[in-house]
C-alpha cells in the first residue's frame, strides 16, 4: 500500500477527489431517466407538440424521458409541481408558455412564477388557435356565426380549455368585441372539451389547430376563422379573423422548455444544444408542420425576454378587458 507522506500532496488528492465529486452531475448528466412535466392533459397540443420534442431529444440524450400530464388551474398544477422538483436536471417543464402568463395575470396568488422559479431552457415553436362550432351551427363563417350568436341572446355554452387558459382569454375578448354573452364552459384542456363541443353541448371554441385538426377533417367539427396573423397551410381556405372582419385579434400562441431554478448551467447548455438539433432537423419540421405545429428556437437568453414579454403583455389585456376567473 502506498501512503502519502507530503501534507500538500495529500491535500492536492482530496482537491481532486472533490472536483470529481462536484463535476460528475453536470459533466456524467443525464445517468437516469427525466421527467418532463406538462400542464395540460394527454391530446391537446402542448402534450402533442412535448412527446414530439422529447423522443428525439431522449434518443441524444441516451436516457428516456416520462411525460407526466399534470392538467388544472389554467396550466398552474404542472407549474407548481415543475417549480418545486429538485433542480438537478431530471425534471423538465414543457410550458404552454402564453396559457401560463395569462393564468399568472388571472389568477390572485399563483403558486408558481415562470420568471421568478424557473430558468428558461428554449423556445420550441407556436401553435396558432382558430374558432371551432359544432356542425349543426348553421354558420359557416365568422359574419354568420356572430349573427348566430346574437340571435341566442345569452341562451348557449361555449367551451375552453380551463379558466386561466389563452383559449379562455380569447373567448372572452371575442364576447366583450361582438357585444355577446354566454355561459363559459371551462374544462381541463383540448381532449375534454372537444367531446362535448362535437356532441353538441357546447356551441363554439377557441382551440389549438393541432387538437381540433383531426375532428375538421372527419367532419365533426367545422372551422370558422383562425386567431393568427396568417392562414394555417393545413386549412387554406379558412381565413384569419382580421380577414374576416375582425381586426387585431392574432396571438403568438408560444411553446417552451424551462428547469426549476438553481439547475446547473451546464445541463441548460446541453439541453439547449440538443432541442436547437432537434428543431431545425428538416425532417422534424415537416411532420409537425403537418399537425399544425410551427417549430420555432431561441435559446435561453431570447426565451427570458419573451418570457418578460409575454407575462407584461398579458397582465395589461387581461387588466384592461377587467377580466375575472369564473
Amino acid at each position: 500500500m502506498t501512503i502519502l507522506k507530503s501534507p500538500l500532496l495529500c491535500l492536492c488528492a482530496l482537491l481532486s477527489l472533490a472536483g470529481s465529486a462536484f463535476a460528475a452531475p453536470d459533466t456524467d448528466w443525464p445517468k437516469k431517466p427525466i421527467v418532463a412535466i406538462v400542464s395540460f392533459p394527454a391530446g391537446g397540443s402542448t402534450d402533442i407538440f412535448a412527446r414530439s420534442v422529447t423522443a428525439p431529444l431522449a434518443e441524444a440524450l441516451g436516457q428516456s424521458i416520462v411525460v407526466e400530464n399534470k392538467p388544472g388551474a389554467g396550466g398552474m398544477i404542472g407549474l407548481q409541481a415543475a417549480a418545486k422538483a429538485a433542480p438537478d436536471g431530471y425534471t423538465i417543464h414543457i410550458s404552454a408558455l402564453t396559457n401560463q402568463s395569462i393564468s399568472l395575470a388571472l389568477f390572485k396568488n399563483p403558486p408558481a412564477d415562470l420568471q421568478k422559479d424557473f430558468a428558461p431552457v428554449a423556445l420550441i415553436g407556436t401553435i396558432p388557435h382558430l374558432i371551432v362550432v359544432n356542425p349543426s351551427v348553421p354558420a359557416k363563417n365568422l359574419p354568420e356565426l356572430i349573427a348566430f350568436i346574437k340571435s341566442k341572446k345569452g341562451d348557449f355554452n361555449y367551451a375552453s380549455q380551463g379558466n386561466g387558459s389563452l383559449s379562455h382569454l380569447e373567448s372572452t375578448l371575442f364576447m366583450q368585441r361582438i357585444g355577446a354573452t354566454g355561459t363559459h364552459i371551462p374544462y381541463k384542456g383540448s381532449s375534454f372539451a372537444l367531446p362535448d363541443l362535437i356532441a353538441g353541448n357546447t356551441l363554439m371554441m377557441f382551440d389549438s389547430v393541432t387538437a381540433s385538426l383531426p375532428h375538421i377533417q372527419s367532419g365533426k367539427l367545422r372551422p370558422i376563422a383562425i386567431a393568427a396573423a396568417e392562414r394555417s397551410p393545413l386549412m387554406p381556405n379558412v381565413p384569419t379573423l382580421g380577414q374576416d372582419g375582425m381586426k387585431q385579434f392574432d396571438v403568438e400562441n408560444f411553446y417552451a422548455v424551462y428547469v426549476p431554478k438553481a439547475t446547473s448551467p451546464a445541463i441548460i447548455a446541453k439541453l439547449e444544444r440538443e432541442i436547437r438539433k432537434i428543431l431545425t432537423n428538416p425532417d422534424f419540421k415537416a411532420r409537425m408542420a403537418a399537425q399544425g405545429i410551427h417549430p420555432q428556437f431561441a435559446n435561453s437568453e431570447r426565451l427570458s425576454e419573451i418570457t418578460a414579454s409575454e407575462a407584461s403583455k398579458w397582465d395589461k389585456a387581461v387588466k384592461s378587458a377587467n377580466i375575472k376567473i369564473d
